[in-house]
């Protein structure tokens, strides 16, 4: 046994089996806390990155359907806006023709004020002339005296026939 005492190699296994020992007894369990909390560290962190993938994927959805929900509110202002612009636009024209046909109600009065302006001035004038041409022709037939007289008559008759 001292022979086995001497022997650095016996001393090697022994210090060896000692460390081993103490590096089981001690080191395992401190190992294995160090895992086990390594291990609760990286599914806490998992258990966070899910969150934030289920919270991302909401967010997703949720930004989906406020897209959705603005392309459908912009196609409905568009079309809001279409009918808007037909109704103006039947409106505008309702007016022009509204317009046109008060222009020209406007337009067939004036001629027709023409019409019996110029009427008026023609018979003015034909009155005139005729009563002109029949003085002549009196004044040539007649004696004065006659043509006084007749002069008088046609002057009262034309104020009855102005009048």
């Amino acid at each position: 046994m001292m022979e086995l005492l001497a022997d650095t190699h016996t001393w090697y296994v022994f210090s060896f089996v000692i460390f081993a020992y103490i590096v089981i007894k001690y080191g395992v369990p401190l190992l294995n806390q160090l895992l086990d909390a390594k291990i609760e560290e990286i599914k806490k962190e998992l258990e966070v990155s899910e969150s934030l993938r289920v919270e991302a994927q909401e967010m997703l959805a949720q930004y989906q359907r406020k897209h959705r929900d603005a392309v459908q509110e912009a196609e409905e202002i568009v079309k809001q806006a279409q009918k808007s612009a037909d109704k103006i636009k039947e409106k505008a024209k309702a007016e022009l023709e509204e317009t046109m046909e008060r222009r020209e109600a406007q337009l067939k009065d004036r001629l027709a004020r023409m019409e019996e302006n110029a009427l008026a001035k023609i018979q003015t004038y034909a009155a005139n002339l005729a009563v002109g041409a029949a003085n002549q022709i009196i004044a040539d037939k007649l004696d004065k005296k006659i043509n006084a007289q007749l002069v008088q008559n046609s002057i009262s008759e034309i104020e009855k026939h102005i009048n």
